[in-house]
């Protein structure tokens, strides 16, 4: 299932209102095109409008209904503003999707292990684990943990007790095994992954589902320069990520919709909750050997 022409139809859908964080995203604009398509009346938010535009013009076109949003996800008074413009507008929340996230390079190291001739003859320009500082680190951990939940305070106070609503957190293959030189990146996602399996306890009774995807390696603009040097070859670490990639290839953001449908539908997954769907070809699964 790869992109919305050959979708099956989620008839249980339509009709509801999705909230989208990260939603000017790569991958989480086509979450949001998806949802349209299915006929659910969709909130964009993005921390800039004109990213979140882009979406919902695009969404328009094609019929769909959607909405357009700048906020802040670590800022309460900006998430409860376009909580109070969806509901006038849109309707409560039904499905809410917590894609707002990312690493950021002052929370990266330079090479993937420690050389003490990095510490004894410090070269300019490389970053060792001790140049980390906590702020960088706090602003990476914030953005992809804090900005769930704080999106969720906001968002599932309408949600719980409502008939099929649910929660699907985005985190990542750095969940499962921590990636070299991004810490606070794939501790940022090992905390939300941990944190979805806790909400999904904790709203059991409140009937609300809460689960997660985890991305393996997906090929957009944005990681392009990591993966592929200037003549289109593979760099070093797409060659590594590809020899523990059984299927042997990078995902595409419609390798995410079977997923996002299965999760969405309570008619598909009305008895899944607590769970980390990987969505990676394998590389979870593989050892190496």
């Amino acid at each position: 299932m790869k992109g919305s022409e050959n979708m099956f139809t989620h008839t249980s859908l339509k009709g509801k209102v999705a909230v989208v964080t990260g939603g000017g995203g790569v991958l989480c604009s086509e979450f949001c095109k998806e949802l349209a398509a299915q006929g659910m009346k969709v909130a964009v938010i993005s921390l800039h409008l004109e990213s979140s535009q882009k979406v919902v013009d695009e969404i328009k076109a094609t019929g769909g209904t959607a909405l357009a949003l700048a906020c802040n996800v670590l800022e309460p008074e900006s998430l409860a503003k376009a909580r109070e413009i969806i509901n006038a507008e849109l309707g409560t929340c039904d499905l809410l999707i917590n894609g707002a996230g990312g690493n950021n390079p002052r929370g990266t190291t330079s090479k993937d292990s420690l050389s003490l001739e990095d510490i004894h003859n410090k070269t300019e320009g490389i970053k060792t684990f001790f140049d980390l500082d906590a702020e960088s680190i706090g602003y990476v951990f914030n953005l992809n943990f804090l900005g769930t939940l704080l999106t969720t305070q906001c968002f599932a106070i309408d949600m719980v007790g409502k008939p099929d609503a649910s929660i699907i957190n985005i985190t990542s293959m750095s969940a499962f095994k921590p990636l070299t030189r991004i810490p606070a990146y794939s501790a940022a996602k090992a905390a939300v992954s941990n944190f979805t399996q806790w909400m999904a306890v904790h709203f059991a009774d409140a009937g609300l589902r809460v689960n997660a995807i985890a991305p393996g390696f997906f090929s957009t603009k944005q990681n392009k320069t990591l993966l592929y040097n200037e003549d289109g070859s593979l760099t070093d670490r797409s060659k590594k990520i590809l020899t523990h990639t059984p299927l042997g290839r990078f995902g595409v953001p419609g390798d995410l919709s079977g997923a996002l449908l299965f999760l969405a539908d309570g008619d598909y997954s009305g008895f899944v909750t607590g769970v980390i769907l990987p969505v990676d070809g394998g590389f979870s699964a593989y050892s190496g050997v």
